[in-house]
């Protein structure tokens, strides 16, 4: 027993972690602002239709939620950090969306088996730290012959090679959490779901980010806006000669993959999967 209560603390720890990092900055305007077509992309993947039950994973502030619910869906957007709530229900409003919004852990999700007939994640649940309670979450509670469908960043892609840029200069990682673009993985992913799923469905994509000036511009957003991004830099804070080749690194990676040289701004392509799948009967 007190090893076990010995675990459940850490884990609760953990988690706590998770939620005040997704809880600094501002991850709703960035998501809005820089890659807002995503949710919608997942959403028409995974053939959600007016009637079906949604579950949202890892939601935020309802990238691919809201697109569901305007499809007729009726949908639970659910995330370990409610902070991204406010922002979420102010959007859905606007666009005259309806939805319930529910705290969750992506690793012990609160809901019954088989109780949804489409499960999403728009770059959500490839940020819980142990994956394969996360993928057992996913299939137990998508109904057999439901729809699982997960849009998440490559390892190669731009966000998988800038979290391998921040690493040098993050915290340790807990024992046993797996970095989160392993998610954009499909030999990693169909591990994860093995032969609890048929009709496999998996395309690497790109989305185009323009919307940054200059690769300092962008820097500086996500040093402002990406809970990520922001706990790096805090893990490094008394060190400013770290923190300056933080800077360095993040700038050149941006340079690296800049592809509008000479066009008076910066052009990125970010890599994703697209991955759905159906839940075996």
């Amino acid at each position: 027993m007190t090893m076990q209560n010995s675990a459940a603390e850490a884990d609760r720890a953990l988690k706590s972690k998770h939620r005040a990092m997704w809880a600094q900055g501002d991850y709703p305007s960035l998501a809005a602002e820089v890659i807002p077509e995503l949710g919608a992309i997942l959403v028409e993947a995974s053939g959600v239709r007016s009637g079906q039950r949604v579950l949202d994973v890892g939601a935020g502030s309802g990238n691919a939620a809201i697109p569901a619910a305007l499809a007729g869906a009726d949908v639970v957007a659910s995330d370990l950090t409610p902070e991204l709530f406010e922002a979420g229900r102010r959007a859905a409003e606007k666009q005259n969306a309806h939805l319930a919004w529910q705290e969750a852990d992506a690793e012990a999700l609160p809901f019954g088996d088989a109780e949804f007939d489409t499960v999403l994640s728009c770059v959500g649940v490839m940020f819980a730290p142990h994956h394969q309670q996360a993928a057992d979450e996913l299939v137990r509670v998508c109904r057999p012959g439901g729809t699982i469908g997960l849009l998440s960043w490559t390892p190669q892609g731009f966000i998988g090679r800038m979290f391998a840029a921040m690493k040098p200069y993050a915290p340790p990682p807990p024992p046993g959490a797996q970095p989160p673009p392993l998610w954009g993985d499909e030999d990693h992913v169909r591990a994860l779901l093995g032969d609890r799923v048929t009709d496999v469905s998996a395309e690497r994509r790109t989305v185009r980010v323009d919307r940054f000036e200059t690769p300092e511009t962008f820097r500086d957003y996500f040093k402002e806006r990406y809970g990520p991004t922001i706990t790096v830099y805090k893990n490094i804070a008394g060190e400013p000669d770290r923190a300056a080749a933080l800077d360095r690194d993040l700038t050149a990676l941006v340079e690296d993959g800049d592809l509008g040289t000479g066009s008076g701004g910066t052009v990125l392509e970010w890599e994703y999967l697209l991955f759905t799948a159906r839940r075996a009967g």
